[in-house]
């Protein structure tokens, strides 16, 4: 592929300032394209990105948990995790529990009804993903991975520097 690919799409005329901006561009860029294609495919099922991110964490879980817990295992950080469960329990893709040791905490379950709607969006999202990225030899995912997480950690250590 070429060098210059991501500023022919943007039409830029001039080189990126640094290897950094072109990357940082190029992900942004990447991820801009996916989560467009992959909330077409969620709002086909009335969701968006975080209530499936959601559903999918209850599910894997296998188990109620509390929000709070919730809202830290989701890939983009939401600002605010009740208004979200309070969507999806309209719904009735999922319901509250209130915690009989603590009432303060309140415990958020996938129904059958928000598991079987997963059933349902499985195949149709793995498919996404094959056509998005399928097309990358095996090695090369896992070199992607390797190196999303190391350009990752930059974030981690500047968020721990300024708490």
């Amino acid at each position: 592929m070429k060098q210059q690919q991501l500023q022919q799409e943007l039409k830029k005329k001039q080189a990126f300032q640094s290897p950094e901006v072109e990357a940082i561009l190029n992900v942004l860029r990447t991820s801009d394209q996916f989560q467009n294609r992959l909330g077409k495919l969620f709002r086909e099922y009335g969701l968006t990105c975080s209530q499936y991110n959601v559903l999918r964490i209850l599910r894997g879980e296998g188990q109620p948990l509390p929000s709070l817990e919730i809202a830290s295992r989701m890939v983009q950080v939401v600002p605010a995790i009740t208004g979200l469960v309070d969507r999806l329990e309209e719904q009735t893709l999922v319901e509250r529990k209130r915690c009989h040791k603590d009432r303060r905490v309140v415990y958020v379950a996938i129904t059958p009804k928000g598991e079987q709607l997963l059933d349902e969006m499985d195949n149709r999202v793995s498919d996404l993903h094959t056509q998005l990225i399928g097309h990358l030899t095996r090695t090369e995912l896992t070199d992607l991975n390797r190196l999303l997480v190391k350009a990752r950690q930059s974030c981690c250590i500047d968020s721990e520097a300024t708490v």
